[in-house]
């Protein structure tokens, strides 16, 4: 991996925890909630922790587009090659609207269809996951700050981390058949990456409809921590797609050999 990804790091942590701020200064109110055109919701959060991080991106780095998602509904998702930025300004916008913390803030650099770099930030217990593919992953809250790497699943059989609002648990229960699965870890947005780029889980199955800033910044988390995420077919999840929707897919920590 270039040194140049490891260097914007520290900008880029400095970013999300910018945007987490504004977006908990809107949590403590009585916001609204609309729907857009796909049914999802939006929060003035969303769209302002979104107008904070795309101009900041462009000044970090002017010759990369940001593909942001609140941009993109709209319909002004930039053309991308090469490097660019994927940004969720507020995942998990049904977890921040239920206000049980599980909501982070994502930003991504993907270079040839690739995420290269993510941070992974959650506001509310102020925890943080950062990575940048071949140079490690980390996690920070408390204050401390510490490198974290992917588990092999324990004896028992594999923490199987699922979406608290998303999914279908009998299309999970059919996947995970003959598994012996040891438990199942609900997990609102981008912190399932973080869960098993951590070793508290194993495997998240996503067996619905995503869209790439959902999932950029902790494919890149996980994958610096050791991990994979990969289509049904076993081919590693590509970035840039035409319309920037996700195929089903299965992110894991460690692979027990043979």
């Amino acid at each position: 991996m270039s040194p140049v990804a490891t260097d914007l790091l520290p900008a880029v942590e400095a970013l999300a925890r910018a945007a987490g701020a504004l977006i908990l200064d809107i949590y403590g109110t009585d916001f609204a909630v609309q729907d857009k055109a796909d049914a999802s919701p939006v929060t003035l959060a969303d769209e302002r922790a979104e107008a904070l991080i795309t101009p900041a991106l462009q000044r970090l780095q002017a010759a990369w587009p940001v593909v942001a998602e609140e941009a993109a509904a709209r319909g002004e998702a930039p053309a991308v090659a090469g490097c660019f930025w994927l940004v969720d300004p507020l995942d998990g916008t049904r977890e921040f609207v239920a206000r049980n913390g599980e909501f982070t803030v994502n930003i991504a650099l993907v270079r040839e269809g690739q995420p290269v770099l993510g941070v992974v930030y959650l506001p509310v217990p102020d925890r943080l996951y950062a990575g940048v593919v071949g140079q490690g992953a980390w996690l920070e809250e408390g204050g401390c700050r510490r490198a974290i790497h992917v588990r092999l699943p324990p004896a028992a059989g594999p923490v199987v981390a699922c979406s608290r609002s998303h999914g279908d648990m009998a299309a999970l229960q059919a996947w995970v058949q003959g598994l012996p699965v040891s438990a199942w870890l609900p997990a609102g947005s981008s912190l399932k990456f973080g869960l098993i780029a951590a070793g508290q889980a194993d495997v998240y199955p996503r067996l619905g409809r995503t869209m790439e800033w959902d999932t950029a910044a902790g494919h890149a988390v996980l994958v610096a921590a050791g991990g994979s995420v990969c289509d049904l077919a076993g081919q590693a999840l590509r970035y840039g797609k035409p319309g920037f929707e996700n195929p089903h897919f299965v992110a894991r920590g460690a692979v027990v050999a043979g």
